[in-house]
C-alpha cells in the first residue's frame, strides 16, 4: 500500500509481495516460483519416453547392456529434470547405450520412442 508521508510528499510502501515497479518505462521480472527449469517440447517428449523405457526395462532380464542403458536413462532423466535439457554429450551416450542394448530395446515400443526422440534432438 502506498501513501503520502506526513509532509504530503513521497511514497511510503508498507508490504509488497511479488514484483513491482515505480515510475515510467520500467520493466519488472519476477523470478519467484519453484525454480524448475523450463523444458522445450522435444525434451519433454524425450523425458516421457525415457521414463517409459525405464519402467519397461525393470521387467526384462538384466544383462550388462540393460544395466548400462538403465543407468544412462536415469542420468538422462536427471539431467533433463535438473537443467531442462539433455545436452549433446548425454544424447550421444544414450544413443550408444540404446545401440548396445538393441536386442532388448528393439522389442519394446518405449525403446523405439526413446530412439526417435534422441534422433530428433541429436539431428538424425
Amino acid at each position: 500500500m502506498a501513501t503520502a508521508d506526513e509532509r504530503g510528499r513521497g511514497i511510503h510502501i508498507g508490504s509488497v509481495q511479488g514484483a513491482f515497479a515505480i515510475g515510467d518505462n520500467n520493466t519488472v521480472t519476477n523470478n519467484e516460483g519453484n525454480g524448475a527449469p523450463t523444458t522445450d517440447p522435444a525434451q519433454e517428449e524425450l523425458l516421457r519416453a525415457v521414463r517409459a523405457l525405464r519402467d519397461d526395462l525393470a521387467r526384462v532380464v538384466e544383462t550388462p547392456e540393460v544395466t548400462a542403458l538403465s543407468a544412462e536413462l536415469a542420468d538422462t532423466e536427471g539431467e533433463i529434470t535438473d537443467t531442462g535439457a539433455a545436452g549433446p554429450g548425454r544424447l550421444a551416450r544414450l544413443r550408444t547405450a540404446l545401440t548396445d542394448a538393441g536386442s532388448v530395446v528393439g522389442l519394446l515400443a518405449s525403446g523405439a520412442a526413446v530412439g526417435q526422440a534422441v534422433a530428433a534432438l541429436a539431428g538424425g
